[in-house]
């Protein structure tokens, strides 16, 4: 339980963090891969917030999920 907990917040931070700053996540993964690159685009930017959304409701899942079952 306590582990569920534990990941549930860690996922509730990377998602809200993506979903509000897509062009920090672009910095620290994609940028260093291009030495012409001047940001991400907005197909990037809308895949990051969804799996930022994505990944938020999976945290509120892992920490409702022990109590319920």
């Amino acid at each position: 339980m306590l582990w569920s907990i534990i990941c549930g917040i860690i996922f509730i931070i990377i998602g809200v963090l993506a979903f509000a700053r897509p062009d920090f996540i672009w910095e620290v993964t994609e940028k260093w891969k291009s030495c012409y690159a001047d940001g991400p685009s907005d197909l990037y930017r809308l895949n990051t917030r969804l799996g930022g959304v994505i990944f938020a409701v999976l945290g509120i899942a892992a920490l409702i999920l022990p109590f319920i079952l």
